[in-house]
């Protein structure tokens, strides 16, 4: 069986409030990052929009909202979980979760929740795949945006 990989990226509040409409453009710099951490400039940015995930407490989270019925294995930073016949393994990073699954609708269903419940501005791209989008909605802006923020992208 091959898995489909994913990422998923914790985004601050002012981003996720501005990208939320505008999830084709978060993507697209997303990957153009991961291809490119030589640069200095989409370095700085992503470190800017994204905030590090505190590994301990996200694991001891997601393992405490599972159901009894799943089956779990943590080994350091890896967490691998079983649902019957389905299975997400997580790969805790400082600034991102990759996770691999048969399909985003075993995560959707196993995995999002516990997230959702953690915190609202998580941001999931499929690796191999052209999957992206938000874990859970954002909730709507009550001021108009006056940032202007934009993104760079080179794709």
């Amino acid at each position: 069986m091959v898995l489909n990989h994913y990422s998923i990226y914790w985004i601050k509040e002012e981003f996720a409030q501005f990208f939320y409409y505008r999830s084709e453009i978060l993507c697209r710099f997303i990957k153009s990052y991961e291809h490119n951490q030589n640069r200095e400039d989409l370095v700085k940015q992503f470190g800017y929009i994204t905030l590090e995930f505190p590994q301990t407490s996200l694991i001891a989270h997601i393992m405490d909202y599972l159901p009894h019925s799943m089956s779990m294995q943590k080994k350091g930073d890896l967490l691998k979980i079983y649902d019957g016949n389905r299975y997400i393994s997580l790969h805790m990073e400082e600034k991102r979760i990759n996770f691999r699954s048969d399909i985003i609708h075993d995560a959707e269903e196993i995995l999002f929740p516990a997230l959702r419940s953690f915190h609202p501005y998580l941001f999931v791209v499929g690796n191999d795949t052209e999957d992206f989008g938000w874990i859970s909605p954002v909730r709507q802006v009550t001021k108009r945006d006056k940032l202007g923020q934009a993104l760079y992208s080179c794709l």
